[in-house]
């Protein structure tokens, strides 16, 4: 589990909750911030607009997804490339065919697809493409998914906003009654706040996270394409270590070159 993405919810919360007791006190937060209509309208309208985008599996779906920005995939660039020097290592010594036995033992699904195709004697065009658009439709279904959460942080501030203007209505119509100017204001206001707390403290950050996690996993799949593909073009593993450096930053790239230096 990636314990940012928990303090980061908890510690906003948490700061909100702070602002309203300080400067109102602990009543503040049942007596002034909790309207049970404006919950209502900003939450109900925005989870309505959210279904009425998708099919019901895509909503369901949308909201199970939200488990990936709380996991940490271990994403170790690092040790993917030492993993494919070996790889050039044993079909260096032993030949292509001799991956095949090492393929069986790997967890990467994705990797031994590509051994499986060098191993079969694909052209590597074909390698490409067939590697290539699954990381493509990998892509795809990854930004669909942070995409859900993008478009709920949409809906919320525009459903409070359409909640700040049925309170104004009201509100309007009982200017007659000026002691009751200053609470209907205050609850028109509510729903505004409640929309911003959905698009800046939930779906936007959970939004950001996924797509942060996605461009890792993107890039090193990128990484094993190359990689496979220097493998069975036969180049040599120093030549393929240092080609497969160039997608990391020259910190991660320095962090791998010391491992590898220890090792």
């Amino acid at each position: 589990m990636d314990i940012a993405t928990l303090i980061g919810i908890v510690v906003g919360f948490a700061m909100v909750i702070f602002g309203i007791i300080s400067s109102g006190g602990v009543s503040a937060i049942t007596g002034s911030f909790i309207d049970y209509p404006s919950i209502i309208i900003t939450i109900g309208g925005s989870l309505a607009s959210l279904m009425t985008s998708y099919t019901m599996a895509e909503f369901i779906g949308g909201f199970k997804s939200m488990g990936i920005a709380f996991k940490d995939p271990k994403l170790d660039h690092g040790a993917v490339i030492k993993q494919i020097i070996d790889l050039s290592n044993v079909a260096r010594k032993e030949g292509l065919l001799a991956l095949e036995e090492v393929a069986s033992n790997l967890e990467d699904e994705f990797m031994k697809k590509g051994i499986l195709l060098i191993v079969d004697g694909t052209e590597p065009e074909l390698v490409r493409g067939i590697l290539e658009t699954e990381l493509v439709n990998m892509d795809e279904r990854h930004k669909s998914s942070a995409g859900f959460f993008d478009t709920w942080a949409a809906f919320g501030p525009a459903w409070g906003m359409i909640g700040t203007l049925v309170g104004l209505v009201n509100m309007l119509k009982k200017l007659d009654d000026v002691a009751t100017i200053g609470p209907n204001m205050a609850v028109a206001l509510l729903t505004t706040l409640y929309g911003s707390l959905i698009a800046n403290w939930l779906a936007t950050p959970i939004s950001n996270k996924m797509k942060n996690i996605n461009g890792k996993e993107y890039q090193m799949k990128e990484i094993v394409i190359e990689g496979l593909l220097s493998i069975q073009a036969g180049e040599n593993p120093r030549v393929i270590e240092e080609k497969l450096k160039s997608f990391l930053s020259p910190t991660v790239r320095q962090a791998v070159s010391t491992e590898e230096g220890e090792g």
